[in-house]
């Protein structure tokens, strides 16, 4: 493909005409009058060899590659956009411009809600997005970093991408304050006896490892799609639930629930910003970058609990170099 030869005023249209499945009003949507618009789709058809809009009854729906070219449009849109937003400066005081994170429920509570205390303070023209990480983070990793700015994920689920580290947590159980069958720890015959709630997703990886390593298989009785909410389902219950030190510091005063050590000596936790190496030497990104690590800084110094866990050692230290620079 001879990119040199695209009008890439083409993917403006594209999507457009993907998305509203009518010339008239892509045309409106994009700034193009109606025989604009209608030659644009013609010199699409062209190139694709496809007509992307058949005409059912009184209006159009996508073909089969108009529908494979919906998402991957929008994603081609967003990557120009980024690439032609990057700047050689960036003065975090006078920029007005929205930075996009993905990240676990967990990783905003802990961290992000810091990162845009920091933010809002020095840089008020700032705005901070964070986004639900999704099942596709690990199979659709290069797509998901392309659109945004950066991914809040533990060491040990992706890999490949530059990154820099931000602070360290441990791994604790929650049990409900008037459990009847633990006392003051528990046992790894409790781990395979008592039902558990779980995170359904595997974004804690490398802790669902060590289990299976360990020969303890999980007996799951329920699952849920974020962390903050797992606290109430253990509360006034038989359920365990393997969670992060600082969340568990955070949501176990609003819950029944008490904080009991792992029968083992858990995984320690490694948090990091994850990016597209698009993105690298992008003074903006740089910035956001920098703050970020400075703020993981300052909580590496930080107790991530109120108990000693078997890898404190590891959170003392301040994050890695930032692996892209």
């Amino acid at each position: 493909m001879n990119l040199s030869r695209l009008d890439l005023n083409l993917v403006v249209a594209l999507r457009a005409l993907l998305e509203e499945r009518n010339v008239t009003r892509a045309g409106q949507r994009v700034g193009l009058s109606q025989p604009a618009m209608s030659a644009a789709l013609a010199r699409l058809r062209r190139h694709f060899d496809d007509d992307l809009l058949a005409r059912v009854g009184g209006h159009y729906e996508l073909t089969a590659l108009g529908q494979v070219l919906l998402d991957r449009t929008a994603t081609a849109y967003d990557v120009l956009e980024r690439l032609f937003a990057s700047q050689a400066d960036f003065d975090p005081a006078e920029e007005h411009r929205e930075f996009t994170l993905i990240a676990s429920d967990y990783a905003v509570a802990v961290f992000g809600t810091e990162l845009a205390r920091v933010v809002h303070e020095e840089a008020p023209g700032i705005r901070l997005r964070f986004a639900q990480t999704p099942p596709t983070v690990v199979d659709a990793t290069d797509a998901l970093l392309s659109t945004s700015d950066g991914l809040l994920m533990p060491h040990g689920v992706i890999s490949d991408f530059p990154a820099t580290d931000l602070y360290g947590d441990r791994w604790v159980f929650l049990v409900a304050d008037d459990h009847p069958g633990v006392d003051g720890r528990l046992t790894r015959e409790d781990l395979a006896r008592l039902p558990w709630v779980t995170y359904q997703r595997t974004y804690d990886a490398p802790a669902v490892r060590q289990l299976g390593m360990l020969g303890i298989e999980p007996r799951v009785e329920v699952s849920v799609d974020g962390f903050q909410l797992i606290p109430l389902l253990v509360a006034g219950t038989r359920r365990i639930a393997l969670v992060q030190a600082r969340l568990a510091r955070l949501l176990a005063p609003l819950a029944a629930v008490r904080v009991v050590e792992p029968p083992y000596e858990a995984v320690p936790l490694r948090e990091a910003m994850w990016w597209h190496p698009v993105h690298t030497h992008d003074a903006a990104h740089i910035w956001l970058r920098e703050t970020a690590a400075r703020v993981g800084r300052r909580m590496a110094h930080e107790p991530e609990g109120e108990q000693a866990g078997p890898g404190e050692r590891e959170f003392g230290e301040g994050p890695r170099p930032d692996h892209g620079q």
